[in-house]
């Protein structure tokens, strides 16, 4: 699988997006050979966190989220913590660029606490996903299937629920990237 010349964003808080599952899949997707930016609130520099409550590394954020659009990419990954999956949540204009994948039918990869940033944008109704246990009454709410699976696939929509499920989520990001839009991504949005 190639991604050679795919533009892949994925978003960081300032503080506490959960490092593992940032890196691991930014560096799966630029493996496979796709240009990644980082996206964040503010720039300069975001730290992570481990496990949520230690301080992991920081990364550069390459463009902060008013500088790009849904146009500006090929897919969007949205990684989880609990801390920073939340301050990713409260800002609109997060919120925003995250419906406004769904709505192009690009596809999104989503671990852990990120779809919180999906209930948010409105985007789960019919939708089948996984994420972080505590997640699953917010996801049924907002009107989505809640299943415990390492890695589930709908449309283009690729979540899975925490660290440990790592390496089937980046291999599957990677595919459905790689295989590009998908018209039903657009039927929740």
């Amino acid at each position: 699988m190639t991604l050679s010349g795919k533009k892949i964003a994925i978003l960081i808080a300032p503080r506490g997006t959960e490092e593992p599952e940032f890196k691991k899949p930014k560096d799966a997707v630029e493996s496979a050979g796709a240009e990644v930016t980082v996206i964040g609130i503010e720039a300069g520099e975001a730290k992570t966190n481990n496990n949520d409550l230690d301080p992991g590394a920081s990364f550069t954020v390459d463009k902060t989220v008013e500088q790009v659009s849904a146009a500006d990419f090929d897919g969007l990954i949205i990684p989880g913590g609990c801390v920073g999956a939340d301050k990713l949540r409260a800002e609109e204009k997060v919120v925003s660029l995250v419906k406004s994948f769904f709505e192009a039918g690009k596809p999104v990869g989503v671990i852990c606490h990120g779809p919180w940033l999906l209930v948010e944008a409105g985007v789960l109704k019919g939708r089948t996903v996984t994420s972080y246990p505590t997640l699953k009454t917010d996801i049924s709410n907002a009107g989505g299937t809640w299943v415990d699976r390492e890695v589930v696939v709908d449309q283009g929509l690729v979540t899975s629920r925490n660290p440990k499920d790592l390496p089937a989520f980046c291999a599957k990001i990677v595919e459905e990237f790689e295989e590009g839009r998908h018209e039903g991504q657009a039927r929740s949005a």
